[in-house]
């Protein structure tokens, strides 16, 4: 590894204005978390070496399930067709375990593009973007596309979103963001909060709440609120829990009007057929939850107590703040497990060195 380039000191913002990954962005214009990641390392590097821990771009190195891959396998002679049919079979099964009527359901390639289409449907120069800060910058991004402004809100001392202090900074804001847990602090925002966020805001405005780490933690989900018709986006992904990040699917989840919205900004394609298949497959493996969700839980609480090779303190919240300057590679020896939990630094706080890390067990 150390004849390998290491990671650059350029913070991704800055890198992102200069780099390959910059004219990628402003091509497609969605910026994601692969991309995000990719902004922070050598471009000269075409692979990590053998035995890296990756943990920039919160990959689940546990990669799809055995069914998952077996649904992959199986489907791939069929690739020549577009079959709709199937992203059908994927909604349905969706639907039916969540309780949710069909048509509150669309697969995406993944949450970004979702993400991404409800800040350009729902803000404006005159309508603002409100998020947290730390928080998932993707939005951030495409909030620079539609003109708004952009309002960043302290997280609150237990690291959850700060409802009341994102209503008063934002009394325009066409969207408010939430990711609970929230992307990099791994900390989950009540859903009472949640419920005065919807009560409280302005009118037309939309609260997007992205669960992509809702599987890891026993937060409550925003989807009752969907159900009850609420200006409620919710988004799912299967990059994470179900590791398939490479293969890329998820949903959005909302009313069909406001759907409706994201698909005039974006439209709709079919999807990739061996993505849907491990999709499908993932949501009918009755455990695969459970279990990850286990493991992950089991490698946090292993590895905390233990004080790795680098310091660390962690406050009442189970958010982990690194005290020292984060190695620029780790070895396999540094790793925390196969927790499918990996971490990377948030440039929205360049005067912290924060660390991705699971969510709560537990709701804080």
């Amino acid at each position: 590894m150390s004849q390998n380039k290491t990671l650059r000191n350029d913070s991704r913002r800055t890198f992102l204005q200069m780099s390959v990954a910059a004219a990628a962005a402003s091509a497609f214009r969605i910026v994601n978390e692969p991309l995000l990641a990719a902004a922070a390392i050598d471009r000269e590097r075409k692979q990590f070496p053998p035995g890296a821990v990756v943990i920039n771009a919160n990959e689940n190195p546990l990669g799809p399930c055995d069914a998952a891959r077996a649904a992959v396998v199986s489907m791939a002679p069929q690739g020549g067709r577009y079959s709709y049919w199937l992203t059908d079979e994927l909604v349905d099964t969706f639907a039916q375990q969540q309780g949710l009527k069909r048509e509150y359901i669309r697969a995406f390639p993944g949450s970004s593009e979702p993400l991404h289409f409800s800040v350009l449907a729902f803000t404006s120069p005159s309508r603002s973007y409100a998020t947290a800060d730390p928080g998932y910058e993707s939005g951030m991004h495409a909030a620079k596309i539609s003109g708004a402004r952009v309002v960043n809100v302290p997280l609150t001392k237990f690291y959850a979103h700060d409802i009341r202090a994102m209503l008063a900074a934002a009394p325009d804001a066409g969207l408010f963001y939430v990711c609970t847990p929230n992307n990099p602090t791994g900390t989950l925002t009540p859903h009472a909060d949640i419920e005065q966020l919807v009560a409280k805001k302005p009118n037309g405005s939309v609260v997007l709440v992205d669960e992509a780490y809702i599987h890891f933690s026993d937060g409550v989900t925003a989807l009752d609120l969907v159900k009850a018709d609420q200006d409620v986006i919710v988004l799912r992904t299967f990059s994470k829990i179900y590791g398939m990040a490479g293969l890329r699917c998820g949903f959005a989840i909302a009313r069909p009007d406001l759907l409706a919205k994201l698909e005039n900004c974006g439209g709709w394609s079919a999807l990739p057929i061996t993505a849907v298949a491990a999709a499908t497959a993932s949501l009918k493996h009755e455990h695969l939850v459970s279990e990850r969700k286990l493991l992950n839980t089991t490698v946090r609480q292993n590895t905390c107590p233990r004080k790795p090779t680098f310091s660390w303190s962690i406050p009442s919240a189970p958010l982990k703040k690194s005290s020292t300057p984060w190695p620029r590679r780790m070895s396999s020896s540094a790793a925390s497990g196969p927790s499918g939990r990996p971490t990377r630094a948030s440039p929205s706080a360049p005067k912290r060195k924060w660390m991705r890390s699971s969510p709560p067990s537990t709701p804080s």
